[in-house]
């Protein structure tokens, strides 16, 4: 067993001598929290306690940093501590007006190099023989196989695999010929950790990597909570399109309500884990080890939790086990290690069967898929992947997906498999994101207060001539679908805010659009008239229908909204320029005057509470894309003809 040792580093910063007698009789703590790699740690608990005195608390800010301020001369027991980490303790001394800084490194232990499987085939043997020849090699031992060339940032060096669905940019519909947008809504956050992923590494990401709606939807939005017995409530808001001045934004904003902790339903959680040979680099299966522990320490005796593998052979490495035992667990997930190739469809069954098993009445009962989404053993092709997590979500077991690592992503497989699971799709780019998705919004990620969402908008022809719905491509729907109870759509977790754009041209304003010929056999549509003249102050009417988690038949709710143009406000204008970001990576043809600099500059205006620190780092990625961008533009110059 090979055990990470804690590393905490300790210097003092010590200010000018000769104090007055009378000076004051405090001093500074602060420091950061990282991770073995050097990552920050958000959200770690860190306790300053002395005999006879208060106890200081405070949590890290999302570059893991912590202060406390006029903390009163002695001696202390710095303690920090975060779910999935070893807890970590030293002692501090506080002089008067003196600074201590610390550097804390948390760790996890227990981590081993072996993986067992209760499954019998041939394809363990070569497996663990994988495992045994990367043993040998840390050793300065031949190996039975040349080592993988993996390259810098985990893929293999000379090879990228990563396949994205081609995403067609839907275009201005004419509202006289087709006065209807329907989609399904999306809560999905793959593609902005994805891009962040891209950018941080020095790289544009490829055009089809950005679905804007999750990168608008990778935010949380100011909206009020429901009224009792509703699962969302419904907000709207237009002002003046910044990208296109003479158009106009409408927003769509739906809140889920929150969940009390005191009221998480009991947890059956089967996780379905990639093992294979590309899962091998620190950013794949490594990383996720971590998140499960963080996870795993959430947990209680009314939770369960198993975990199954996939590696050539499927097997199961914890049988479905209380959620109380965490020595158990987190010795299993210190068993689990990389090698074989993948039979992902396998697995998937093996997981659902378990889970069928353990099915909780009125909980979570959920599979959470790992990987990098190469399947290229067993069930290969991606239908058939399909219509087997078709057939299983009926049993009301939903499954997710987090997507990792670099150079083989199939971010097309796994965003379908979570679509048509009934599930949440997201990227873990770092440790961070690990924990915001599985920790802080645990709820919205695997508690569902309503599927087979869908929005239906009627515009209003007195008002608009035409509309563009921005991003959701792969979400449309025909507008026959919007009352079929049969056709699947989008699923929103507890807590969840989802937001949806509207660019829209008013009546008058004009635009050239594709026509086609008159029509022969047709009326025209029909002009707004006296009799109709009450609908003129109306934009449009927002009609939703959605399903209760276990339930069969749809609910509809119907929304009006005013033809009122105001300021842009903080909900509207900050995902205005999480837009504008998306259309400008994209090259969209429809960005206006859209630019990085005007992105961030709406960006930081609009920012508002933000204690997480994710939309300071959203305006951070943005001035980083723009410089990448630039660098593109003068290397693209500079090329030899």
């Amino acid at each position: 067993m090979r055990t990470l040792v804690l590393v905490g580093l300790l210097a003092f910063t010590l200010l000018p001598a000769a104090y007055p007698a009378a000076q004051s009789r405090v001093g500074t703590v602060s420091g950061t929290v990282r991770d073995p790699g050097g990552a920050a740690i958000p959200g770690a608990k860190v306790e300053l306690s002395a005999p006879g005195s208060t106890t200081l608390t405070t949590i890290t800010h999302a570059n893991g940093a912590f202060t406390f301020e006029r903390v009163p001369v002695a001696n202390y027991d710095l303690t920090v501590t975060l779910a999935g980490f070893a807890t970590y303790k030293s002692r501090v001394s506080v002089a008067p007006e003196r600074k201590v800084q610390l550097s804390v490194v948390l760790s996890v232990s227990g981590i081993t190099e072996t993986v067992n499987v209760a499954a019998e085939s041939p394809r363990i043997d070569a497996m663990q023989s994988s495992v045994a020849d990367r043993k040998m090699a840390r050793a300065g031992m031949p190996a039975t196989a040349p080592p993988m060339p993996w390259g810098p940032f985990g893929g293999l060096r000379d090879f990228n695999t990563e396949a994205y669905d081609r995403i067609d940019e839907n275009a201005f519909h004419s509202v006289a010929h087709d006065p209807l947008s329907t989609f399904s809504i999306d809560v999905d956050t793959a593609s902005y950790a994805n891009v962040r992923r891209y950018l941080n590494s020095g790289a544009l990401p490829p055009p089809d990597a950005v679905r804007i709606e999750e990168l608008i939807n990778y935010f949380r939005f100011a909206y009020p909570k429901p009224v009792k017995g509703q699962p969302f409530s419904v907000t709207t808001e237009i002002a003046a399109c910044p990208w296109k001045t003479e158009h106009k934004l409408a927003l769509i904003g739906l809140q889920a309500a929150p969940l009390d902790d005191d009221n998480v339903p009991a947890r059956n959680l089967v996780f379905l884990l990639d093992v294979s040979g590309s899962m091998q680099p620190p950013d794949k299966l490594p990383l996720v080890r971590t998140a499960m522990r963080m996870l795993v320490d959430t947990l209680t005796a009314r939770d369960r939790i198993a975990i199954v593998v996939y590696a050539g052979a499927t097997g199961v490495v914890l049988p479905s086990t209380s959620g109380a035992d965490k020595e158990r667990i987190h010795e299993a997930i210190a068993r689990l290690e990389a090698g074989g190739s993948t039979n992902g469809g396998a697995g998937i069954q093996l997981a659902y069967k378990i889970a069928e098993e353990q099915f909780v009445k009125e909980g979570i009962n959920r599979v959470i898929l790992a990987t990098d989404g190469d399947f290229n053993v067993g069930i290969t092709n991606q239908g058939d992947l399909i219509r087997l997590i078709e057939q299983k979500r009926s049993t009301g077991i939903f499954l997710s997906v987090l997507g990792v690592g670099t150079g083989n992503v199939k971010d097309s497989t796994m965003e379908k498999l979570a679509d048509r699971g009934n599930g949440n799709y997201a990227y873990l780019d770092s440790l961070q994101e690990a924990r915001k998705v599985l920790v802080k919004e645990a709820g919205a990620t695997l508690v569902t207060v309503a599927k087979d969402v869908k929005i239906q908008i009627e515009f209003n022809p007195a008002n608009v001539s035409a509309y563009r719905l921005i991003g959701y491509e792969n979400r449309l729907l025909r507008n026959e679908d919007f009352n079929d109870d049969r056709k699947d759509a989008g699923e929103i977790g507890a807590g969840h805010t989802v937001t949806a754009l509207y660019e829209i041209v008013p009546a008058g304003v004009k635009m050239d659009l594709p026509t086609v010929d008159p029509l022969k056999y047709q009326k025209e549509p029909p002009r707004v008239d006296e009799k109709t003249a009450f609908m003129r102050d109306e934009l449009m009417t927002v009609k939703l229908r959605y399903k209760a988690p276990d339930g069969d038949q749809s609910r509809p709710m119907t929304v009006p909204v005013k033809n009122r143009t105001g300021e842009l406000s903080p909900n509207l204008g900050f995902a205005a320029a999480v837009a504008e970001f998306g259309m400008v990576l994209r090259q969209s043809d429809y960005r206006g005057t859209a630019t990085h600099a005007e992105a961030a500059a709406l960006a930081r205006r609009f920012r508002g509470p933000d204690p997480d620190g994710y939309r300071v780092e959203f305006v951070k990625l943005v001035e980083l894309a723009e410089s990448l961008a630039r660098q593109t533009r003068r290397d693209s110059i500079n090329l030899p003809r």
